[in-house]
């Protein structure tokens, strides 16, 4: 793994699972593995279960942590060939090359302004660190993704699948209001990790909120929300603005709030949500507070999928450098020859 901005960067979805599993079993399995190595992370949006997991994740394997503090703001120049006398003092060039300097793996959220879709497609960022160095970079939630939450979704959901049944399980992904407009990398990523699993996936939302084909795939969607969870296994609840009028909200339908009467027609689903989750509005507190829920555990999975995420990155690091003396082993004879 060279870096992890996607789900889609795992090579095998099912013994990443596997590995996720053995790390819960024993977190300090590998604590000296990242040893004398550095994971700066960059925030700049406000997390929890991200920050914490993420940190946590690489204390259990030995790595040093450098939070880089840009709570102040970071007016940084993406332009190429731009005369800088704005308000941004710096560029990214600079910025990028700087940071990879000092940290052995960079792990970086931004979210998308949900103002512009082409921009937010662009991925500014993360581009330009992939672009202006050779450190890995982890997404710890972009405009359109967050991969380190729909690994831990998945490894939620085969902890929590009946091993026995015959079918596949039925996986709901369902929208649900909110009252602001929220990004889409949630969904999309979670719509993206289903594709690597052999479930049934089922996507459920009003008009106008359609996932791009990309991420959902083949998956069926339905635009009545009853009628997509008859026999489901899995709930996923989250909210997210309109695709169709980009970054807005255009349905506030409280129907769409998920509820035990909503789950009438499976009334054993588990329902998941990434939190935070707004009571009531989003889940209702009668399905949040019941044993359907498995939210807290999903949420304990954060460190796991984490720490697989950081362990192959410093094994990928790791193997690089050992294979750097023979480089200049080799190119050293050529000079002699």
């Amino acid at each position: 793994m060279q870096h992890y901005l996607s789900i889609k960067d795992i090579d095998n979805i099912q013994e990443a699972i596997q590995s996720c599993i053995e790390i819960k079993q024993n977190p300090y399995a590998n604590d000296k593995l990242g040893a004398h190595k550095t994971l700066g992370v960059i925030f700049l949006n406000p997390s929890l279960r991200t920050k914490i997991s993420t940190i946590k994740a690489a204390q259990n394997i030995g790595l040093n942590v450098l939070p880089i503090d840009v709570n102040n703001g970071w007016a940084l120049e993406f332009s190429e060939g731009v005369v800088m006398n704005t308000d941004k003092p710096e560029h990214i060039k600079e910025a990028a090359q700087v940071i990879a300097s000092y940290c052995d793996i960079v792990a970086i959220r931004s979210f998308a302004k949900l103002n512009d879709k082409e921009q937010d497609y662009q991925e500014q960022i993360f581009s330009a660190f992939k672009k202006h160095t050779d450190c890995p970079i982890v997404n710890l939630e972009s405009a359109l993704r967050h991969p380190l939450q729909s690994l831990a979704d998945i490894l939620t959901i085969e902890e929590y699948k009946k091993p026995k049944k015959l079918k596949k399980p039925k996986v709901v992904l369902s929208w649900a209001p909110h009252v602001n407009p929220l990004p889409h990398a949630v969904a999309n990523s979670f719509a993206e990790g289903m594709q690597l699993m052999d479930y049934e996936f089922v996507v459920t939302h009003p008009e106008g909120y359609e996932l791009d084909s990309e991420f959902i795939g083949d998956a069926q969607v339905i635009y009545d929300q009853d009628e997509a969870f008859k026999d489901a296994d899995f709930i996923y609840v989250k909210n997210w603005s309109s695709t169709k009028e980009y970054g807005k909200v255009i349905n506030t339908d409280a129907k769409w709030m998920i509820t035990q009467e909503n789950l009438k027609n499976t009334p054993n689903a588990k329902v998941l949500h990434c939190l935070p989750v707004r009571r009531n509005l989003v889940i209702a507190d009668d399905v949040l507070d019941s044993e359907c829920s498995i939210v807290i555990e999903q949420a304990e999975n954060r460190l796991y999928a984490a720490q697989y995420v950081l362990s192959e990155l410093v094994k990928t690091l790791k193997l690089q450098m050992s294979k750097a003396p023979l480089l200049n082993e080799k190119v050293y004879a050529d000079e002699v020859e």
